[in-house]
Formats: C-alpha cells, sequence, structure tokens
C-alpha cells in the first residue's frame, strides 16, 4: 500500500510539471506572435518614414504626393513623433493627448500635450523603436514610435491567460484533493461503524455463553478472564462505532489515562519489550473521550512494538507547555525516513504484511477532529528509533507553585 502514496505523490508532481509545462508553451507561442506583430508595426513605420522623405524631397514627382500623404495619413493606431535635429517636435498622431487638440488650428499644441510629448520622446529615446529619415540637403528628421494599443493588449493578454490558467488548475487540484479526502472519510467511517455493528452480534452470543459457564460451574477464574476479554470486545466495538460520530468530552486527568494505556499495554507485549511511563508532577487536564484515548495510545504502543521486532525500549512520556499538554512515545525501532512523517498517517498506509493501515490514520482523526490536537513525528532516526508526539489543549493555564 505505501506505493499508492508513492505514485499519488509522484502523479501530483508530474500533474503540476505538465501545468506548468503548458502554461510556458502557450506564453512563448503568443510571445512568438506578439513579436511578429511587432516587426509588422516597424515595417510599417519604415514605410511611413519613407514616404516622409520623399514628401520633404523636392524632386519628389507631383503625381506621388496624394499617395505619400495617403501612406501617412493611413496610421490610425500607432503613436508616432516626428522630431527634427534639434528634437522639436514636428508632428505628432494617434497619441491620447490629456487636452483635446484645437480644431480651429490643429497644429497648435497646448503647454500641456507640450508637456506630455515631450515626456514620451524622453521615453523613447533610450529605446529601439526609432528610424532615422535622411533629408535632401544634409538634414535628418527622426521618427518615434510606440506600440499600438491592440498590441500593447496583446502583450498583456498571454500573462493574464497563462494566471487564469494556473489558477484554473490549483482550483482543479485542491478540489480533486478534497473530494478524494471526503471520500476517504466516508469510506473508513462506513468500515469502522460496519465493523461495529458486526461485532455486537458475536459479542452478545459471548456473554450468554459466559453467563452460561458461570451457571455450570466451570472454574471462576478461567470465566473472569474471559469475561475480561469479552469486555475488552466490547470497547473496542464502542470505538469503531463512535468514529464518524462527535463523541463527548469529559474532563480527565491525562497522566491517569495515558498511565492506564500503558499499563494494560504492559501485559500484552513481549516480556522482552521494556515499557516505561515517566508522568510528568501535577495533573494535566483536558477535555477527552477516554476510550477514543486509550485507542490512540494502544495504536501508537503497538506500532512500537512492531517497529522493534520483540526487543528493544518503549518510553512514554507527558509534560506541559504554555498551553498544551504533550505526550510522546518514543521507541528503539528501525526509524523512519524523513519523507515518510507525513505518508504514514494515510489511510491505508501500512509497512506490514497484515493490518488494513487504519491505526494511525484513525490516531490522526481522534486527536485533531475530536480533541482538537496535533500529532506527529516529533522525531526519527533509521535504526535508532521514532517518537510521535501528541499536543492537546489544557483545560486551563497550569498553576506554578
Amino acid at each position: 500500500m505505501a506505493n499508492i502514496y508513492d505514485m499519488r505523490r509522484y502523479g501530483t508532481v508530474v500533474f503540476l510539471l505538465i501545468a506548468v509545462g503548458l502554461a510556458v508553451l502557450f506564453l512563448c507561442i503568443s510571445d512568438n506572435i506578439v513579436k511578429k506583430l511587432a516587426e509588422q508595426e516597424r515595417q510599417r513605420m519604415e514605410i511611413w518614414a519613407d514616404a516622409t522623405r520623399e514628401i520633404a524631397n523636392p524632386d519628389a514627382a507631383s503625381d506621388n504626393i496624394d499617395f505619400l500623404l495617403s501612406i501617412i495619413q493611413s496610421n490610425r493606431n500607432i503613436p508616432v513623433l516626428l522630431t527634427d535635429d534639434e528634437g522639436n517636435i514636428l508632428d505628432q498622431r494617434n497619441f491620447d493627448l490629456p487636452e483635446p487638440p484645437d480644431t480651429l488650428d490643429p497644429l497648435y499644441i497646448s503647454p500641456v500635450n507640450q508637456a506630455f510629448l515631450n515626456n514620451r520622446l524622453n521615453a523613447l529615446r533610450n529605446t529601439s523603436k526609432k528610424i532615422v529619415i535622411d533629408i535632401p540637403g544634409g538634414e535628418s528628421q527622426y521618427l518615434y514610435y510606440e506600440d499600438s494599443r491592440l498590441l500593447r493588449m496583446l502583450g498583456y493578454y498571454p500573462y493574464i491567460q497563462v494566471v487564469v490558467m494556473l489558477v484554473f488548475v490549483v482550483l482543479v487540484y485542491f478540489a480533486v484533493i478534497s473530494t478524494k479526502k471526503a471520500e476517504q472519510n466516508k469510506v473508513w467511517v462506513g468500515l469502522t461503524k460496519e465493523t461495529a455493528h458486526q461485532l455486537g452480534t458475536p459479542i452478545s452470543s459471548l456473554m450468554a455463553w459466559m453467563e452460561l459457564l458461570e451457571s455450570l460451574g466451570v472454574d471462576a477464574d478461567m470465566v473472569k478472564e474471559m469475561n475480561k476479554d469479552v469486555t475488552r470486545l466490547s470497547t473496542i466495538a464502542s470505538r469503531f462505532g463512535k468514529v464518524g460520530s462527535k463523541p463527548t468530552l469529559e474532563p480527565a486527568n491525562l497522566n491517569t489515562v495515558v498511565s492506564d494505556a500503558a499499563s494494560y499495554m504492559s501485559t500484552r507485549i513481549s516480556s522482552r519489550i521494556h515499557l516505561t511511563v515517566d508522568c510528568c508532577h501535577g495533573p494535566l487536564m483536558v477535555d477527552l473521550s477516554d476510550s477514543l484515548f486509550q485507542w490512540v495510545m494502544e495504536n501508537l504502543i503497538k506500532n512500537a512494538v512492531d517497529a522493534m521486532e520483540a526487543e528493544g525500549s518503549i518510553t512514554v512520556t507527558t509534560g506541559r507547555s504554555d498551553r498544551n499538554a504533550w505526550i510522546e512515545v518514543a521507541d528503539t525501532g528501525k526509524g523512519l525516513p524523513r519523507n515518510r512523517f507525513k505518508t504514514i498517517f494515510n489511510p491505508g498506509y501500512t509497512t506490514k504484511k497484515r493490518g488494513w493501515g487504519l491505526g494511525l490514520a484513525l490516531a490522526r482523526r481522534i486527536i485533531e477532529q475530536y480533541h482538537h490536537g496535533r500529532i506527529y513525528v516529533a522525531a526519527s532516526e533509521l535504526g535508532r528509533g521514532t517518537t510521535f508526539r501528541i499536543e492537546l489543549p489544557l483545560m486551563s493555564l497550569p498553576i506554578k507553585v
């Protein structure tokens, strides 16, 4: 099952890389189109400059003047500035001037418009959008131009599309992830409740059989031990039934709950595994569901036992910070690589040949969703062991004596 999460992680990376690759490809294609349009506008400006040069030529045929003027007047979308050798503006076209031009004298440029055009001219002098027009007689004129409004819009449009596409990909990705998590939650909740339901009938039958055995005079100690196991089965079924339903939280001393869970597990693990509990001084009062929290502790201790292969030590420690109580379960097992710190809490993840891989997934659900706490791998080193840490909010700030 571990490979499923590896494939999912790699698949997510591949999906994001493909999305980014498509965005870059689209940007390159659009940028190429913009460059070609810019080249076409440059060619139009060179034709405009040639027409201006011919008009200024005293030897130009009069029959061509109208044609040349039509070329100049046909430019209605590319902003153009024509200057002399001294930088004086001789003509301007297609600029959005701050003040409307004088309709009575179209050649007149108001001081406000003049300042505006001078600023644009200064900006254009340091660009490549300049064409030198050599006028017969040794004079020169300079044609400066800007990108047309359409070209500027096309220049921004690819970036806008890329951003929209990336936002869409991100939204789709998180929507899919959220849907998968919701489906997983439904599956696990349904599975646990069905398990509790299926256990109910044989447990009831076992209880009846225990009463019959007791009435038949079977050894009392034997019946007592069997009753403990049946009661234990009933507790397990009750725990499964509570998954998916909001449990009732009651004030409890975390030290007591942890000690009880460790005491129960100490008689059910190998004698070659040394289990110790180190509780902090003073009570750790928290709101919790005793049965569900003990289930979490038992799962952590069982995982520690499996990691050590029946030999080693487990240390359970409690303590407090400013606002939280914490529990650490440390083992001397085989440890975990860092890239497994979060994966091990995924439903279905397991490194064992048996089991469904639900223990730590349910533990995280119990701690985070029901008790509003945190559970995570605090530390791990291959060949040295792993430490799990649980943090729960204290009912009140600790009183310092």
